[in-house]
């Protein structure tokens, strides 16, 4: 086998929250570091067998957000992908699950990465469908509580970081 090797990086851009990328959702962000990406390096889209994409926020984006940003950035529908959710780790992991596919000859040319919107998590209702027949009523932050705090202890995620 031979070596395996990253052919170019790119990272979806970097905004502020409720800055300029206010109403572009993570698969469009994703799609436009995949089609920078496959400029960089060269490679066809037809190429690629298959594109894994982290995304923790994925509330309202719709299925397969992967496949959205794959389709986005021009790659065939036959390309295979996966969305995952690893919490802060998912870009990390979807790069080294192209290795794997890679490494076991289920792949040839991967594309790995993240995309993320926190400007674009919505807020949540929960128990809307099967309650809430009376009286007030609390919304969830998605971007919290799927993203920024840990539910085995309620601390914020950042505290791990430090």
């Amino acid at each position: 086998m031979s070596d395996i090797v990253i052919a170019a990086a790119k990272r979806t851009a970097i905004g502020s929250f409720l800055g300029q990328f206010t109403g572009v959702p993570s698969p469009t962000l994703g799609a436009a570091a995949i089609g920078a990406a496959l400029e960089q390096s060269g490679i066809p889209a037809a190429d690629v067998s298959e594109v894994i994409m982290g995304c923790v926020l994925s509330a309202n984006l719709g299925q397969a957000p992967a496949r959205q940003a794959s389709l986005a950035a021009g790659l065939p529908v036959s390309t295979g992908c996966t969305t995952l959710n690893k919490v802060c780790g998912s870009g990390m992991k979807a790069i080294m699950l192209g290795h794997d596919l890679i490494k076991a000859g289920s792949a040839t040319i991967v594309v790995a990465g993240g995309m993320e919107s926190m400007t674009n998590a919505p807020h949540m209702i929960p128990n809307s469908r099967t309650g809430n027949r009376f009286g007030n009523f609390q919304a969830v932050d998605h971007m919290s509580w799927d993203g920024l705090v840990n539910p085995y202890d309620g601390q914020a995620m950042g505290v791990f970081a430090d």
